[in-house]
């Protein structure tokens, strides 16, 4: 199942709510891991023989704010036991499994509690009484790190592909940077801007090629200028996530 984005003002009635985790997507077909692109994933054998023999969907994990380094440790042609003891595999369902969500969730914990390997965890899913809840417990994972929330039916049977059963729930931020220059554009942007290259105040250089009406793209904001952005979280790195051109900078705007 893949998700779709959650409107801000969602009711999560109704709905399982977890953390969205930073990591990378694995799918456990009771033999081998897999990455959600169909390539095999080179996980140490004593990893992969603590698993149980049912499929299972989840996450490696490292940490919040470690994505580069668990990827970097994950894709390795050769596994790093040590980089591999260190991580965890947190799953949160079971693919093609019979019955809602809410029984899937309950049959998921018994059989990582029944594996007794450390390395393998259930999320946490929650009932969330309403709106207000929902908005604190965002409020709680993003102050300490987080990505968002995942929202998931709890009467949703499994279902393959995008699904309004599942939705990610996160906060768009804003932040301003210089534009350094412009990346001509491929394609159907062949002959007009592809994306801003800018820096932030911190220094930060990125691009910036998403946003853009074909008008702004046909006559860009100049190097130079302050231009505003809307992104949703920053790599290790300082870089921003999902960034979007917005507006450039008004002056007098509030």
């Amino acid at each position: 199942m893949l998700a779709r984005v959650a409107p801000d003002d969602i009711d999560p009635v109704g709905h399982l709510v977890s953390e969205k985790l930073d990591g990378v997507r694995a799918l456990w077909d009771g033999r081998r891991l897999w990455f959600r692109s169909g390539l095999p994933i080179l996980a140490p054998h004593w990893f992969v023989e603590r698993l149980p023999p049912v499929p299972l969907d989840g996450e490696l994990w490292l940490g919040r704010g470690r994505f580069e380094q668990l990827a970097a440790a994950v894709r390795r042609a050769a596994a790093v036991d040590a980089e591999w003891r260190a991580l965890r595999y947190e799953v949160f369902d079971l693919p093609s499994a019979a019955g809602p969500f809410a029984a899937r969730a309950a049959r998921l914990r018994e059989i990582v509690r029944l594996q007794r390997f450390d390395a393998l965890h259930a999320v946490e899913q929650s009932a969330l009484a309403d709106r207000a809840a929902l908005r604190r417990r965002l409020d709680e994972v993003l102050a300490a790190g987080g990505e968002g929330l995942m929202l998931h039916r709890a009467d949703a049977p499994w279902r393959a592909g995008r699904s309004d059963a599942l939705l990610k729930l996160k906060r768009l931020f804003d932040a301003e940077a210089v534009v350094v220059a412009h990346v001509p554009g491929r394609g159907r942007h062949a002959g007009r801007l592809g994306a801003l290259q800018v820096r932030t105040p911190e220094g930060v250089e990125f691009l910036l090629g998403t946003g853009f009406s074909d008008a702004e793209r046909a006559a860009p904001p100049p190097p130079g200028s302050v231009v505003t952005y809307v992104f949703r979280g920053r790599t290790a790195g300082g870089v921003p996530r999902f960034a979007s051109f917005l507006r450039v900078r008004d002056p007098d705007r509030g």
